[in-house]
């Protein structure tokens, strides 16, 4: 039995899509498992692999079922003992496909510019026309005019399919482009349409993808539209609600308020709690409120992290009125009457501002519209920040202009939901709570370390003073980042889910504008310390922020088309700006838990479009500015390029049971195994992506610290593990101890061919130390593993972490020294060193200092 917690409760009944890993050789390939809530059995439950062990059994799991936030849930190895004739129903014809959730039935168009034509509730149609709509600026400049061109640009469908069929929920992929009147063709888009079983709403995961030239093109706006069929009801009785920060805001399009009937009876104080009146039996007040003004329109703005307006107007002849600003919108609103009602949300609109939603002719034919770009911001600006590349001033990668964001992409959830009539304020809370908070099923950090399907990591230890020293450390480092995210504000369409690269103490302030040091873009691998930190310990807080800085690093800093498709961008002042394109930001190791986690399409989607990133590098070769075009098809590092390529073919073997993949994997680990230097070896090769082939061109031929930074060995223990592949392990271990050797040693072991300046960054070998030291047992070696994380000399790391307040420009909260390179590395070594070293702690007299702190810092927590 698997024990199953929520991360986030359902508030209403919804369809909960989850994943869960399994022992190897515990679940055999259609073996049953069922789902229940204490002893009752759960009949509306669906699954399916997303994941093999080697010997083919079940890795992990996907699940989803119907849920209203039960208690007491647990996955069970059994079959079903009843079996729901419930599900949903597909009729695909030539021009459409047709999905029947229960009394909701869509009609998703094969061609054109409508997406879905039709919605329906207990057969009658309650929404039509979902649409997308791009808004293009062009700008001209002449002498002291400059002229602004707006062009709408409409989405067409190119393709429909049925991405996932199940029982409870079904997933329709759309893909297609934007086109003018003049029928120009860009902006392609996939639309994801996640129907369930029971449920009144739709899930949509839009995917943005950018094609246009940065510089001849600004978007404007970014919408998705609907049309509601709510007719018949007088002005007074059309309902406009919006989420707020602490509840919902509700006019109507025409208010009972007058100046001769201020409260009307009472009827006003029920229209705003969106009750229905009826003024046929009040003549005067219903001539006084028909004479009052029509309001068609509504729109909320996000303009920024902690900024919101909203406004509304009588038509589009004439101008918005502000109605009230305030700081964090919930992203929601819901149109409608007694006869039916329409919500539209975007649960992240604050946080990927400019966001908006509006509703045009409220009290007519309402249109709805989510707005993922306001066209009440400015427009997009997509260009980079410079044509130098300021390689000698700044920590740039290469002197090549290659700052394109052509390629890229940007998804976000939204929803769309129906109701029989507008829902009381409460119930609509529920709606919204829902939505912002996404209802997930998680496993206990017990259960996921035991089956050993995410990699060596450790559970919370608090069983020594040192032990709860180093926890405490851990969650310092985490805490402080997420209140750096408020604190510098790090939200918007473009940059949600990343963190800085390094601090500047002189102005208080991130290197936000040097080159290299700015946004982080997966560099040193935080994704993997934030992923790790949420398995083991199941914090909502820490999955929330894996979770942003997985779609957005996976999304904005690769890219998915074009000639860098399968790279991704190196760190830099824009997330697309470097000379670097590297596979090492790209590779699925980094978002795969993700996947597994949730089952996500479009991250798998993304997983498999990695597979083959290894022949992008055959078009750039990433050691061209050392290594010029030889007799090799490119040259790559055994670390982070081969590594990568690594964590890619593991990951479509583990989904897909391809052995050529596996294949890819072992073919390089051959060719290591026979060097004289085995790991050490390189770390540059020739590589021929047709072959999967590494070439040996020498020894000491590039920074070993830079094998080891990326991922790379959480990437080969786990590959040693699931290929039980002994000489790998002496090889993995041969390495960390090598790391750590005197500058002679490492001179006598390779006949001076490497010494210690081909070994920076010792702290990042600190996991590799201690797999030596446990493979070897080795108790000196693992003192020098956690000299490497304890001592600031080797570490860069000053513990404990003390968070400085100054006031300066402002009152500011921080690190000093803080690099996210080095915090990411810190954690992540120490997260694996707790495990791999758990029955061999430092030597109390080697950090005396360390040792004495500990008493401090838990009598510290304690008085908390």
């Amino acid at each position: 039995m698997v024990k199953l917690n929520w991360l986030y409760r359902p508030h209403v009944p919804t369809v909960v899509t989850w994943g869960v890993p399994w022992p190897k050789g515990k679940l055999k390939k259609d073996e049953p498992l069922s789902l229940w809530n204490g002893d009752e059995e759960l009949e509306l439950h669906e699954v399916r692999p997303t994941a093999y062990w080697p010997d083919g059994t079940i890795k992990w799991t996907a699940h989803s079922a119907l849920l209203a936030g039960e208690a007491n849930l647990a996955i069970k190895r059994k079959s079903v003992s009843t079996l729901s004739s419930q599900r949903i129903q597909v009729e695909e014809t030539p021009s459409s496909l047709v999905i029947h959730t229960g009394n909701m039935n869509y009609r998703i168009l094969r061609e054109g510019n409508i997406l879905i034509d039709e919605i329906r509730k207990d057969n009658r149609i309650v929404a039509s026309n979902l649409s997308l709509e791009t808004l293009l600026e062009q700008r001209e400049e002449s002498g002291d005019k400059k002229v602004r061109v707006e062009s709408t640009y409409r989405g067409v469908i190119d393709d429909v399919i049925i991405e996932t069929s199940g029982q409870i929920r079904s997933v329709t992929k759309v893909t297609g482009h934007h086109i003018n009147n003049e029928n120009h063709r860009v902006l392609p888009f996939i639309l994801r349409l996640e129907f369930r079983l029971n449920t009144n709403s739709i899930k949509v995961i839009h995917t943005q993808m950018i094609d246009i030239n940065p510089s001849k093109y600004f978007i404007k706006g970014m919408a998705l539209k609907v049309n509601s069929a709510s007719t018949g009801e007088p002005p007074w009785n059309r309902y406009v609600q919006i989420g707020t920060e602490t509840g919902v805001y509700s006019e109507a399009a025409q208010l009972l308020l007058t100046r001769s009937f201020q409260h009307a009876n009472g009827l006003y104080a029920k229209q705003i709690e969106n009750i229905e009146v009826d003024l046929d039996e009040f003549e005067q007040l219903k001539e006084h409120v028909t004479a009052n003004a029509i309001w068609n329109d509504y729109k909320i703005v996000h303009d920024s992290a902690n900024h919101y307006k909203m406004l509304k107007r009588t038509s589009a002849n004439h101008a918005w009125i502000e109605i009230a600003h305030g700081e964090r919108a919930s992203g929601a609103m819901c149109v409608g009457s007694k006869n039916g009602a329409i919500a539209i949300s975007h649960p992240k609109m604050r946080e990927k501002h400019p966001a908006g939603l509006e509703v045009n002719q409220l009290a007519g034919e309402p249109v709805l519209t989510i707005w993922l770009w306001s066209p009440d911001s400015e427009a997009m600006d997509l260009r980079h920040y410079s044509n130098e590349t300021y390689v000698k001033s700044a920590y740039e990668g290469f002197d090549e202009m290659r700052a394109t964001p052509i390629g890229i992409a940007n998804t976000n959830e939204l929803f769309i939901s129906f109701y029989s009539k507008i829902p009381k304020k409460e119930e609509f809370q529920d709606y919204i709570d829902n939505w912002r908070n996404n209802p997930l099923l998680i496993c206990e950090p017990s259960y996921y370390y035991e089956t050993k399907a995410v990699g060596a990591y450790s559970l919370p230890n608090e069983s020594s003073p040192f032990h709860r020293f180093l926890e405490v450390e851990l969650d310092n480092a985490f805490t402080f980042y997420k209140r750096e995210v408020e604190q510098r504000s790090w939200y918007g369409f473009w940059n949600y889910g990343d963190v800085m690269h390094t601090y500047d103490p002189i102005r208080h302030q991130w290197r936000y504008d040097l080159g290299g040091f700015a946004w982080q873009n997966t560099e040193l691998a935080p994704n993997i310390w934030l992923w790790y930190m949420f398995f083991r310990t199941g914090r909502n807080d820490i999955f929330d922020f894996a979770e942003a800085m997985t779609r957005h690093t996976s999304e904005v800093d690769c890219y998915h088309f074009g000639e860098y498709k399968g790279l991704g961008s190196r760190h830099n002042v824009s997330h697309w700006g470097c000379g670097c394109k590297e596979v090492r930001v790209s590779m699925a190791g980094l978002y795969r838990y993700y996947y597994y986690l949730t089952a996500d399409e479009r991250t798998g989607e993304l997983l498999k479009e990695v597979k083959d990133a290894d022949y992008a590098t055959r078009d750039l070769d990433p050691m061209r500015e050392y290594f010029p075009k030889d007799q090799y098809p490119t040259h790559v590092r055994s670390g982070p390029d081969w590594a990568a390529f690594t964590s890619n073919w593991l990951v479509e073997w583990e989904r897909t049971e391809n052995t050529k993949y596996l294949d890819k994997i072992t073919s390089g680990m051959n060719t290591l195994k026979k060097l004289p230097l085995r790991l050490l070896s390189g770390p540059t090769f020739g590589y021929d992506p047709e072959t999967s082939q590494l070439t040996h061109m020498g020894d000491g031929t590039g920074g070993y610290h830079m094998m080891i930074a990326f991922g790379a060995p959480q990437v080969w223990m786990e590959i040693a593990e699931l290929l039980e592949d002994e000489e790998w392990k002496d090889m993995l271990a041969e390495y960390g101890e090598f790391y750590v050797l005197s500058d002679q040693e490492k001179r006598n072991k390779t006949n001076n061919v490497l010494n210690d300046q081909h070994f920076h960054w010792p702290m990042f070998a600190a996991a590799m130390t201690a797999y030596a030291a446990k493979h070897k047992n080795n108790l000196e070696l693992a003192e020098k593993a956690w000299t490497l994380l304890l001592d600031e000399k080797y570490s860069h790391t000053p513990l404990p972490i003390v968070v400085e307040e100054v006031n300066d420009w402002k009152r500011i909260e921080e690190i000093p020294w803080i690099t996210t390179n080095t915090i990411s590395q810190w954690c992540i070594n120490v997260i694996v060193c707790l495990e791999l070293l758990q029955d061999m702690p430092p030597n109390k007299d080697a950090f005396p200092q360390l040792f004495n702190m500990q008493e401090s810092v838990k009598m510290q927590k304690g008085a908390k």
